[in-house]
């Protein structure tokens, strides 16, 4: 026997209970009233509440999953009649489903987009992503319900996904090999498509995918970042594991995860700019501590008071660089000269440059001749030398104007110049090769005469290097010193304020680190 029951009208919609009064109004002898069948028959019989329980009552159809028959009763009513109450009645309760299915979605759509406006506010109120990631990690899985979330960030360095943020139950830590064939979140990564894994272990992957882990709902999804001007890149993959419920995610899960990963990759982005930026500032900060410190190893020239006039500048292409000079205060009036120029420039070139400088530092007070001072300097930086493949020229002179004598050793550095009172100019050639060419340590000396009227030009070369370039001929050595020839009268801080003017006009000159010193008298 069919089994039916009453519906209260009080669950009705109100347009449904107006419609069956003014039916009952008009056919107060029909049985007109709403009941709920469970035999899935199309009509339900007999009614126990009716007055004749031989009478049909009409399916109206299904409302929802808890209410799965709607009937009313036939007859003491014209057929037509009763048909169009039908159709009436069937019609408001179709509009009542359709209310309460938009309303649930709206609903639905409102904690989606609730979410993803709270994820916006926290990525721009956290200093650190990773606070931020655990932040909007928390928010997800009590949204969707997820057991756990974990994010991760691809290492291009290092070819891995990088665990930043994890809550909820245990699970891996990490890093993952971006290329492990085993492991879901890595062929997320590889393949940018997410994976939506049914929660039955029986249930796998198609063919080519690893399985998310028995009995467990997984679902992952690619964080990709689009750049203005170049192609979309994945950044990362968000993983939720397990669900609350037993139920599985679905699409409409996967769409909400992919609008948040969407969200996370821009914020990664920002933050990789953001710390590459800060990273460039540290940067460039310390290359200027470093110049000013490189710098501050340089003597300056006013302070050796009476005796020769003497003028020095250096100027590295980078921040710091391999040229360098020194001055030194020897016994009997006499005063060291030293120009020198490692073969490369930047840091590895400022660290040899330092070393040299703090061994000569030590030689040239020890010893009388220069050639000993560079042979004990080779010595001391061969294996330093040979271990970064450099090596550097250096000239070393000491001059006596009492004695009027300038006493030198010269290895491989060809820019050193003598201009004598009658304007003759002569290379102080070399004595030996560079120091870090050859092992052994074939350095000599030489003497040249001396006076009051002479000129000095130890220079590196980048200075003609660029003057040459800028005057379109190969000889920037005479060039150059053939400019303070000419203006050797002048005070010799203009005389050098010329050269270096015209070795930074515009050429094509390649950057390199540009030394002058000179001495007269």
């Amino acid at each position: 026997m069919t089994t039916s029951q009453r519906i209260d009208a009080s669950s009705l919609p109100s347009v449904v209970r107006t419609l069956l009064d003014l039916f009952r109004e008009i056919h107060p002898a029909a049985d007109a009233h709403l009941v709920r069948g469970t035999d899935g028959e199309d009509v339900v019989r007999p009614l126990a509440t009716a007055s004749d329980p031989s009478r049909e009552y009409h399916w109206l159809g299904e409302i929802d999953e808890d209410a799965p028959r709607l009937c009313i009763g036939r007859g003491h009513a014209p057929p037509d009649q009763v048909e169009r109450l039908v159709a009436a009645i069937s019609s408001s309760l179709g509009h009542e489903r359709e209310a309460r299915s938009t309303a649930q979605e709206l609903s639905d759509r409102y904690e989606e987009i609730n979410l993803l406006y709270s994820i916006s506010e926290i990525l721009g109120a956290v200093r650190s992503f990773e606070e931020g990631a655990q932040r909007i990690l928390t928010e997800v899985m009590d949204v969707l319900s997820a057991r756990r979330a974990s994010l991760w960030v691809y290492r291009e360095e290092t070819d891995v996904l990088d665990l930043v943020a994890a809550v909820g139950e245990d699970g891996m830590t990490g890093p993952i090999d971006a290329s492990a064939s085993e492991t879901a979140t890595a062929w997320v990564f590889r393949e940018k498509q997410p994976m939506n894994v049914e929660r039955e272990p029986s249930t796998g992957v198609e063919t080519g995918r690893p399985r998310a882990r028995g009995g467990e709902a997984f679902l992952s999804v690619p964080i990709n970042y689009t750049p203005p001007d170049s192609a979309t890149r994945t950044v990362g993959v968000i993983t939720l594991i397990g669900r609350r419920g037993g139920t599985r995610f679905t699409s409409s899960d996967e769409r909400l995860l992919s609008a948040i990963a969407s969200q996370i990759g821009a914020a990664i982005e920002a933050h990789r700019l953001l710390a590459e930026s800060l990273r460039q500032e540290r940067v460039l900060r310390e290359l200027e501590l470093a110049h000013d410190l490189q710098l501050k190893l340089l003597p300056a020239p006013e302070s050796f008071g009476e005796g020769p006039a003497i003028a020095a500048r250096c100027v590295p292409a980078d921040s710091v660089g391999g040229d360098f000079y020194q001055l030194y205060r020897l016994s009997g009036d006499r005063l060291g000269l030293l120009i020198g120029d490692v073969s490369s420039h930047g840091f590895p070139a400022a660290l040899i440059m330092a070393l040299t400088m703090s061994a000569i530092g030590i030689y040239a007070k020890e010893e009388e001749a220069p050639a000993e001072v560079l042979r004990r300097v080779h010595r001391a930086l061969i294996k330093e030398l040979e271990s970064t493949e450099m090596y550097l020229s250096l000239f070393y002179g000491v001059l006596d104007s009492g004695q009027g004598r300038l006493d030198y050793a010269n290895a491989g550095h060809p820019q050193a110049y003598r201009v004598d009172g009658e304007g003759r100019m002569a290379r102080l050639g070399a004595t030996g090769p560079p120091l870090g060419v050859t092992p052994v340590e074939p350095y000599g000396a030489r003497s040249v005469p001396w006076s009051a009227s002479d000129i000095l030009v130890l220079f590196t070369d980048g200075l003609s290097d660029a003057l040459a370039h800028r005057l379109g001929s190969s000889d920037g050595e005479i060039r150059l010193v053939r400019h303070v020839l000419e203006h050797r009268d002048d005070p010799l801080e203009s005389v050098m304020d010329e050269i270096f003017a015209a070795a930074e006009e515009p050429s094509d000159a390649p950057p390199d680190d540009r030394t002058l010193l000179i001495v007269r008298g």
